[in-house]
């Protein structure tokens, strides 16, 4: 690559650049790029583009893509979520639940003029069911 390349190049692609080379220039045969490249790559990707980014430091677009493609997707919440209830609130609005034990029971309770600490303690009865 000439160096007008270098100059069409943000500074950051042009570092990564430099450090994809000389891990190839210190590589074994066959072996895989490694993580902290990778991931390099994948920041770079997002503010540059997968083609350039992939362009730039040599590297598989499809592989590049993929990987970025994985970085975004969010992770997916183990178990639910923490739900606080102030007691004593008296609400007279509808109000629909559904509890879900992480068993596989389901309870739905559809409520009209609810104090609080009653949702609370019917939460608390249905998780602690066996």
């Amino acid at each position: 690559m000439g160096t007008s390349h270098h100059r069409q190049l943000p500074l950051d692609l042009v570092r990564a650049q430099r450090r994809f080379q000389a891990w190839r220039g210190q590589r074994k045969a066959g072996c895989r790029i490694p993580q902290p490249l990778w991931a390099m790559a994948i920041r770079l990707a997002k503010t540059h583009g997968i083609s350039r980014t992939s362009t730039a430091l040599s590297v598989d677009y499809y592989s590049l893509k993929k990987r970025a493609e994985v970085a975004i997707t969010p992770a997916r919440s183990s178990g639910p979520a923490f739900v606080e209830l102030n007691p004593p609130i008296m609400l007279a609005k509808e109000c629909r639940l559904e509890l879900d034990n992480g068993c596989g029971a389901t309870m739905r309770v559809q409520l009209v003029g609810y104090d609080a600490a009653d949702v609370e303690a019917l939460a608390r009865g249905f998780w602690s069911a066996r």
